[in-house]
């Protein structure tokens, strides 16, 4: 390139020399052109930092990071797994507070069916319906529930008949919410034999 330019300007130069242009006379502007691009091309050029670099510049600076770019990816991946161990702990936390809730709420199950007394039970099935609904009605709600769930269907349907309607549905919720944890309560006792 550097040669290119030099022939282009030696053939614009050279017919104004050949012209005679002296000290005195008027300064040719194609003259004055060739000597500035000569001194261009000439001169000493500035130095770089470039210069001192062996390497190409790219493959220098992904060299010189490689180490920490992968110290950086480490404790990014730790941090990560960091954080999902955290989370899991977390899950086991609240999974160990339901298992826990569980265990409480089958102590309270259990003491509710420990009130009905086989004994008491019995009495209950032998008396007159007319006669038992009253002392049911007067019971504490848990107990009379507890009562009236061991009795054969057809004495506790007889029972319930003859009590205040009101106290009668509560009495009746309660043995279906007995009835359904007790449900409940079988299908985990299958789901930890499986585990």
């Amino acid at each position: 390139m550097t040669r290119v330019l030099t022939l282009l300007l030696c053939l614009f130069a050279a017919p104004a020399l050949a012209a005679g242009g002296g000290h005195g006379e008027q300064a040719d502007p194609a003259k004055e052109a060739a000597l500035k691009a000569l001194a261009i091309r000439d001169g000493a050029k500035e130095v770089t930092a470039q210069d001192f670099v062996k390497e190409q510049p790219k493959a220098g600076y992904c060299a010189s990071i490689a180490d920490a770019a992968a110290d950086a990816r480490f404790a990014w991946q730790k941090e990560q797994l960091a954080a999902l161990e955290r989370e899991v702990e977390a899950r086991i936390a609240k999974l160990e507070e339901k298992r826990a809730e569980y265990e409480i709420w089958l102590k309270r199950r259990e003491a509710f069916l420990a009130k009905a007394d086989e004994s008491v039970v019995a009495l209950y099935a032998k008396m007159r319906p007319d006669a038992a609904a009253p002392q049911l009605a007067t019971m504490q709600e848990d107990a009379a529930a507890a009562i009236l769930s061991k009795l054969n269907a057809r004495a506790a349907s007889a029972i319930l008949a003859e009590m205040e309607a009101a106290r009668a549905a509560g009495l009746a919720r309660r043995m279906s919410d007995l009835g359904r944890k007790r449900d409940e309560a079988k299908k985990t006792e299958k789901q930890d034999d499986r585990s």
